[in-house]
């Protein structure tokens, strides 16, 4: 079904609105995977905060003039679908994601703040732990000193109550955080 020009202008608009603020596009041929391949497809990415849309090539590089993304323009041909993220790993994980499960789903490139990505590229970025596993990580790091420090206080406190007898006041050990992995 062809789109009119009213149409068209704000398909251009929507997208370029998702472009003005993403860091990431990845995109992917999908030629030959079946509906109910491209709904699990959409639903992961709806999960992942990621925008994803099949778009004419012609509407996409109309979005895409004149930002960042622009150099992805080369690489918009045959039938694509289109990953829009505002996380910088977000995109390439969803999509090389499923293409692992998916071999009909062939990712194609990339773009991450303005610099091109190919495909390898795409699945190294995909391979970076997302922001809220890397501040858990971070807290988990910065919170070790302080729970070991609690757990030797602790430790001098059980001795002295061993060695005088009477129950001292014994701080409770700290909970040491679950680094998510």
């Amino acid at each position: 079904m062809s789109l009119n020009l009213n149409d068209k202008k704000a398909v251009v608009a929507e997208i370029s609105a998702k472009v003005a603020s993403a860091q990431t596009i990845v995109v992917a041929e999908y030629r030959g995977i079946g509906v109910g391949h491209l709904t699990q497809l959409r639903a992961k990415a709806r999960t992942g905060g990621v925008y994803l849309r099949v778009l004419k090539n012609t509407l996409a590089r109309r979005a895409v003039e004149g930002t960042t993304f622009s150099g992805l323009a080369s690489e918009m041909t045959g039938p694509l679908i289109y990953a829009i993220s505002d996380d910088a790993v977000a995109a390439a994980k969803v999509i090389n994601d499923f293409a692992k499960t998916n071999d009909k789903l062939v990712v194609k490139a990339g773009n991450y703040a303005g610099k091109s990505l190919d495909k390898a590229a795409v699945a190294a970025l995909a391979n970076i732990p997302t922001r809220e596993v890397l501040i858990s990580q971070l807290l988990g790091i910065m919170l070790a000193p302080v729970s070991g420090m609690a757990r030797a206080l602790a430790a001098v406190a059980a001795k002295k109550e061993a060695e005088s007898g009477a129950p001292a006041a014994v701080a409770e050990p700290v909970a040491e955080p679950e680094a998510a992995a």
